[in-house]
């Protein structure tokens, strides 16, 4: 059994369970497509984390193909697959782990007053024993099982330690304890894992894990707590992103476990190096941007514009820098590239930033790189950062690419647009000339070549670096035929980050209508 409150000079080690792929992506507009998810799990991996939950395969065909993929290809992490205390759920999920090494199933059930008596209607009595039969078949397929009782920091004390009692008897290695709601507090919930440690009897037979969210803004701390408490495992997700206000934050638990070992006693496996590398793969693949002074892997995380500040980071940088930016996967430097620089030195630079390009992604970036050396004097990192994400972003095979485009604009005149686009061999063309701008009427240009009908429902512009110069990013989000997509799209040019943004959505709607043809 773990020792609890630091009273151990022993270190401990803490597993790390990831949900970025299932939790995560309940992000309104963050769901991913197959080869997204698979190049997520891929470099959560190389990150180190010990459990990846790769989706609710029961929750629609795609989740349950994603989960099955992952689960046959992905190596180096247990895979584990979501699924509620019904048979079909149980049997479902196995379906999708069974070709992975080291599977998971992961049951859950409520158990707060407020879920028995408006969600599930069941008496106390009713959800131990829907527990125990979950938790039961699951272990007679899969030796690693791990068990939720949903809202656990809502739910009564005795009840919560009777049903923990019950799931670890009927075969669950793992009990997690979530803060579904956000509610909380590190006091409260430190207190509520102390609780279980010291009243269930077979505790010791199980990994005590916790599952915060970011209702009331402190999900890394109650995590923290939890595992100052005891808990051996913490459910995150890479930037925080969830349901609602999302959840524990990969990033800032581990690096505050890290930072503070000589607190918390404790150590994770994870290679903190590939932490920014690792938000801004799930940044551009999810369409949510980071806020830029986030900790750990926001922009603003060690950028220092007060001349205390600077003055002190000059004489000695742990004045004012707890952890050095090179641990997290920041380059030291800013800028060294330009337009006589070589594909290795770009290679060389990507690999500073934390990517890892394949052959066919660097000859793309480096073409992009030296049409942007010949609009800019300085290369930034924020402007290969900028370029290596569209290309993660974007499809290597586009079903529609840019060719050329005009804009006339003024005033007092409606904006014409002509644009050009290529579709395999063929160009197709077409001059609007409408809208309430240049942006708008090329929203339009782009709707009547493809003929895709779209609505925005998201649009951002941010500078990539700093200077009259610098690389406008535009990230949007657009609605086809119900369901939500999103696009990037960088240039120096506004109105061209703009159209390439929206054709990467439309190749978006392309691909994935193609696949289900």
């Amino acid at each position: 059994m773990p020792v609890n409150d630091n009273e151990s000079t022993e270190t401990r080690h803490i597993k790390i369970f990831d949900t970025t792929l299932r939790d995560g992506e309940q992000s309104p507009g963050a769901s991913m497509n197959l080869n997204e998810k698979l190049e997520v799990a891929q470099m959560l991996v190389e990150l180190g984390v010990d459990v990846i939950e790769a989706g609710f395969p029961i929750a629609s065909p795609g989740d349950f193909e994603a989960v099955r993929e992952i689960a046959q290809t992905v190596r180096g992490a247990t895979i584990c697959g979501l699924a509620r205390c019904a048979e079909k759920d149980i049997d479902r999920a196995w379906e999708a782990l069974k070709g992975a090494p080291q599977p998971r199933i992961h049951v859950f059930l409520a158990t707060s007053a407020i879920h028995r008596q408006f969600k599930l209607k069941m008496t106390t009595d009713e959800i131990v024993e829907r527990a125990i039969a979950g938790v039961t078949r699951a272990a007679n397929v899969c030796d690693d099982v791990e068990f939720s009782p949903e809202d656990a920091a809502r739910t009564e004390p005795d009840f919560l330690c009777r049903v923990v009692e019950a799931a670890i008897t009927a075969g669950a290695t793992t009990i997690n304890i979530p803060d579904t709601v956000g509610y909380t507090t590190p006091t409260e919930f430190h207190a509520r894992i102390k609780m279980l440690i010291d009243r269930v009897p077979n505790i010791d037979k199980a990994v005590i894990s916790v599952h915060c969210h970011d209702d009331l803004g402190m999900a890394v701390a109650n995590s923290l707590a939890g595992v100052q408490a005891g808990a051996g495992q913490v459910e995150c997700t890479i930037n925080g992103i969830g349901e609602r206000a999302g959840n524990c934050s990969l990033e800032e638990v581990v690096m505050a476990l890290r930072t503070r070992s000589d607190f918390y006693k404790v150590d994770t496996r994870i290679n903190t190096q590939r932490l920014v590398p690792a938000s801004r793969l799930v940044s551009s693949t999810t369409g949510m941007s980071v806020q830029r002074n986030k900790a750990i892997v926001g922009r603003n995380a060690f950028a220092h514009e007060s001349g205390i500040h600077q003055d002190g980071m000059l004489k000695e940088p742990t004045t004012y820098e707890i952890i050095r930016p090179e641990d997290v996967g920041f380059a030291k430097t800013d800028l060294v590239l330009g337009k006589h620089s070589g594909r290795a030195a770009l290679a060389d630079r990507a690999r500073q930033l934390g990517f890892q390009l394949t052959g066919e992604q660097l000859q793309v970036v480096f073409e992009r790189f030296k049409a942007l050396a010949d609009k800019k004097k300085e290369i930034y990192d924020g402007d290969i950062t900028a370029l290596i994400q569209q290309q993660i972003s974007g499809n290597n095979q586009a079903e529609w690419s840019l060719v050329d485009y005009e804009v006339r604009n003024s005033r007092t005149s409606t904006p014409t647009v002509k644009l050009t686009l290529r579709r395999g061999e063929e160009e197709h063309s077409a001059e609007v000339n409408q809208g309430d701008g240049p942006i708008d009427a090329a929203f339009w240009a782009v709707e009547q070549i493809t003929g895709m009908k779209v609505m925005c429902k998201d649009f951002q512009v941010h500078s990539a670096t700093l200077g009259r110069d610098a690389q406008g990013e535009t990230t949007l989000e657009i609605e086809y035929n119900g369901k939500t997509y999103r696009g990037i799209g960088v240039s120096t040019d506004t109105v061209e980050a703009t159209i390439l943004a929206m054709l990467n959505a439309v190749n978006r709607i392309a691909a994935e209508t193609e696949n289900a043809s």
